[in-house]
């Protein structure tokens, strides 16, 4: 029995309308799990074929703290602040499924449904950035999950967080596909002035269909790229991330997908391999088996092909990018595009990978000096470190 056929049972209320994942797997942490026998979900589909809706809940998070450390050595940055856990746009493939096992949830539906909100971010963020040790290194928003996902256009605590960092100059970087950034683009610019803010726009496929299956509340890939053309236009350096790489699905695309990048404004790019940690590895391959029967086998063997046999290699830098002759030729496939579509130096490469740091991009050369400046002047210049 495949893992997709063993969490099946984990559906819990039928088929689910605008969702990434139809299912709900069992906690890694959790011994105890409740199944659906096979004549309740025969049941449920005859009463409701089109479908179930599951609302969104939202909670709110007392967290304590909100700048975050990374040393995951692999990784182009060290700082990011993430506003929300879970995320709403539903991306099958999206890495930070599993964060949701911690908060006694599972990675599949309640990773997309619950979301946990940070209310305090904006006061938590101006603290953190007064303390005498912080020197203004840039910040990631969000490391994790989407801080533009829908939920932000009612809440606002990115926004919220964005406006502490335009007022004391700190550096942000953005990862986002929604084009709600959009909404913010009077605070990047003043960011901006300061050579202090980038975005980078995720854009998966041009393809509609594929997107919709795959991203279901994310932007659409036109939207995404008329937000690129409409940062790009006020001044703010803009990259995209053809984040992930799916062999044997998106794959084909990725010249496509750079060349309309680069016509939209971008100025550099980056791609990720798909990463199937922990029970994503199940629910990706349910749904590649739902919508994709026909090319399931073929994308998961390559996968395989590109992990050692197995469908991820959790190791730094080859979770990735992979290792073997396929991984390699997409890597060559995407630097030979790159530079066709004129996009960022001929070794530049994305804030994803440490090569970054060593001379890459403009998004991993925003500047610290007007936070510097501002932060000597002391807390008698407008109270910003008071």
């Amino acid at each position: 029995m495949s893992d997709a056929e063993e969490i099946r049972d984990g559906l819990a209320d039928g088929p689910i309308r605008g969702r990434g994942a139809g299912l709900n797997p069992g906690n890694r942490f959790e011994t105890v799990r409740l199944h659906v026998r096979g004549e309740h979900l025969e049941e449920e589909l005859r009463e409701h074929p089109g479908g179930q809706q599951v609302r969104t809940q939202v909670y709110a998070d007392a967290t304590k703290s909100i700048l975050n450390h990374v040393d995951s050595p692999d990784l182009g940055f060290s700082w990011t602040v993430n506003p929300y856990r879970g995320c709403e746009h539903g991306c099958i493939y999206c890495y930070a499924r599993p964060g949701h096992e911690y908060l006694a949830l599972s990675s599949g539906l309640d990773f997309e449904t619950r979301i946990f909100a940070k209310p305090d971010a904006p006061i938590l963020l101006r603290e953190a950035l007064g303390k005498p040790g912080w020197r203004g290194e840039p910040i990631v928003f969000s490391g994790v999950t989407d801080c533009y996902q829908p939920i932000e256009e009612r809440l606002g605590i990115t926004r919220a967080c964005l406006e502490v960092c335009a007022e004391l100059a700190q550096p942000v970087s953005i990862i986002t596909k929604n084009r709600l950034v959009l909404r913010d683009i009077d605070v990047l610019k003043t960011l901006a002035e300061h050579n202090a803010a980038s975005v980078a726009i995720s854009i998966t496929t041009l393809d509609n269909a594929l997107a919709s299956k795959m991203e279901p509340r994310a932007s659409s890939p036109r939207d995404r790229l008329e937000t690129m053309r409409r940062l790009a236009a006020a001044g703010i350096p803009v990259h995209v991330m053809v984040a992930p790489i799916i062999p044997a699905l998106n794959e084909p695309e990725v010249p496509a997908i750079l060349q309309a990048a680069a016509d939209a404004g971008a100025d550099d790019a980056g791609y990720v391999l798909l990463r199937l940690p922990y029970q994503i590895k199940s629910l990706f391959e349910e749904w590649l088996e739902r919508h994709y029967p026909d090319r399931a086998a073929k994308v998961l063997n390559a996968l395989r092909e590109m992990h050692g046999g197995e469908l991820y290699n959790a190791e730094f830098f080859s979770r990735q990018r992979g290792t073997g002759v396929r991984a390699d030729q997409i890597g060559s496939t995407f630097r030979l595009f790159k530079r066709r579509a004129g996009l960022g130096s001929p070794e530049g490469v994305p804030h994803t990978e440490p090569e970054e740091t060593r001379g890459g991009g403009r998004w991993s050369r925003l500047s610290s000096g007007e936070f510097l400046r501002r932060r000597s002047l002391g807390a008698g210049q407008l109270g910003l470190f008071g």
